[in-house]
């Protein structure tokens, strides 16, 4: 047994390393060259994607959510524990300067999450009942042909494994375990069983209520607490910086100065500074792994490059925006220099700053968001499940993830959980290849639209009230 936990140790740990930094970094340089940036020159244009004010399109499109949903349900999968432990592990392994390498592999995933996300509605496909569907399984479909099933296939049974709750709900559970169960007496560091277990039973039930029903309902969840969320975030950061405003330009001219140093790594070695800074930005925004094209491919519009254009914004506000927070307050308080780790060393970085309560405003944080990635990785594994043995089955994974979050809530599994690590990063490689073989579709795709915008051919489309097309979803 121990022979075999330390296989799958290293499997996880070889899927998460240096092969995938190249495959997802070197994937993300390519689609930055081949797009020659275009894309970002219409930021304004996505935003105004996101309030509705194209809605014209919509009506007769194919899909289920709106443009802002589809985002929202796509943070919802990125933005949790990996925004919080992430960046923590990020300072404690690499030092100041990899959070300078999150940010370069967050700049290089908003262009493959455009190429992505716009591929995820150029190639969409029906599923058995006819259904259309978006997805990295069905894009290699219905782009690259039946010989590329395979594929597909690959994708699909890394996506079933790789998105169960386990890891996440087990941190969850001992998050509340330690900052409310615990110092309420309803348990202790040794006999936690029953509090773990009730914990498991509720946050399944939740989850169940919310996932029955699918996608309308959870993404109209995720775009209700994800941006929420955010902003309550960066509010409390805020407070932090501002009452350490004075380390404030200390701690960022730290970064890009140990970016190329390495002064902060044993050894001073500069490569894994670079290293652990793309591993993290590549695991907390996730560009190029394949969920976001699951999201994004369920979004009312006929136009690719639409929701390319609002994909790209995700990585902008989950490492630009949230991990720079987390950053940002574990160096100008010099936590990240103690020996706490993950959640913990954040928690006591917002002590700090708010003493007596810090640490349950950043419980609020990490529960919310953590949630809400267990809700958005349901269903992500049963639009997986569906496509390898259809649609009717997809109850089975279901009722399969709500015994798996209560099993996640009282049992510690390592193994398991570096097992689902390994099947997540796994999903990358169908995703990537698909993506760099079809990127010419994109493209031309793109200078199509932007041709047609500049043009004015959507002017019928804007809305007066920019507020109606959401209100109406």
């Amino acid at each position: 047994m121990a022979q075999l936990e330390a296989a799958i140790a290293a499997f996880a740990s070889f899927m998460w390393g240096l092969p995938l930094v190249i495959l997802l970094v070197g994937g993300g340089l390519f689609f930055t060259v081949h797009s020659r940036l275009l894309h970002l020159r219409y930021l304004g244009h996505s935003i105004a994607l996101l309030r509705g004010k194209y809605n014209q399109e919509s009506a007769g499109a194919g899909g289920d959510i709106s443009h802002y949903r589809a985002l929202a349900t796509a943070l919802a999968g990125t933005m949790g524990l990996g925004n919080i432990t992430g960046v923590a592990v990020a300072l404690t392994v690499g030092g100041p300067g990899a959070i300078f390498w999150m940010w370069v592999t967050a700049i290089v995933g908003t262009t493959t999450k455009f190429y992505t996300a716009s591929l995820a509605i150029m190639f969409r496909g029906h599923d058995d009942k006819g259904h259309l569907q978006g997805g990295p399984m069905y894009v290699i479909r219905e782009g690259l042909g039946r010989r590329w099933l395979p594929l597909a296939w690959m994708f699909a049974i890394a996506g079933m494994v790789g998105t169960l709750p386990v890891f996440q709900i087990n941190q969850l559970v001992q998050i509340l375990r330690d900052l409310i169960a615990i110092p309420a007496g309803l348990a202790t560091a040794e006999s936690h069983f029953r509090f773990d277990l009730i914990a498991g039973i509720l946050l399944a039930i939740a989850i169940f209520s919310i996932a029955i029903g699918k996608i309308k309902r959870v993404s109209a969840v995720a775009a209700s607490l994800v941006p929420a969320m955010v902003v309550f975030y960066f509010g409390i950061t805020a407070v932090l910086l501002i009452s350490n405003i004075e380390r404030v330009p200390e701690v960022i001219a730290l970064i890009f100065r140990d970016a190329f140093t390495g002064n902060a790594v044993s050894g001073g070695a500069l490569g894994a500074v670079i290293l652990i800074g793309v591993q993290r930005g590549a695991f907390s925004n996730e560009a190029g792994i394949g969920t976001e094209s699951l999201a994004h491919g369920a979004a009312k519009t006929n136009e690719p490059i639409r929701e390319g254009l609002v994909a790209m914004v995700g990585p902008i506000l989950d490492t630009l925006v949230v991990c720079t927070c987390t950053a940002i307050a574990l160096l100008v308080t010099d936590a990240w220099r103690g020996d706490a780790v993950g959640v913990t060393m954040t928690a006591q970085a917002f002590e700090q700053a708010f003493p007596g309560y810090g640490s349950y405003l950043l419980l609020a944080m990490v529960f919310v968001l953590s949630s809400t990635t267990v809700l958005t990785y349901w269903y992500y594994g049963s639009k997986c499940m569906g496509f390898l043995f259809g649609t009717a089955r997809e109850k089975y994974y279901m009722w399969a993830y709500m015994a798996l979050i209560t099993l996640g809530a009282v049992a510690s599994m390592e193994a398991m959980i570096n097992l689902l690590d390994g099947f997540y990063a796994m999903m990358a490689i169908p995703t990537m290849l698909s993506t760099l073989i079809l990127a010419r579709h994109v493209r031309i795709a793109a200078r199509d639209y932007f041709a047609r915008l500049d043009d004015g051919a959507f002017a019928h489309e804007i809305e007066s009230d920019p507020t109606a097309m959401e209100t109406r979803s």
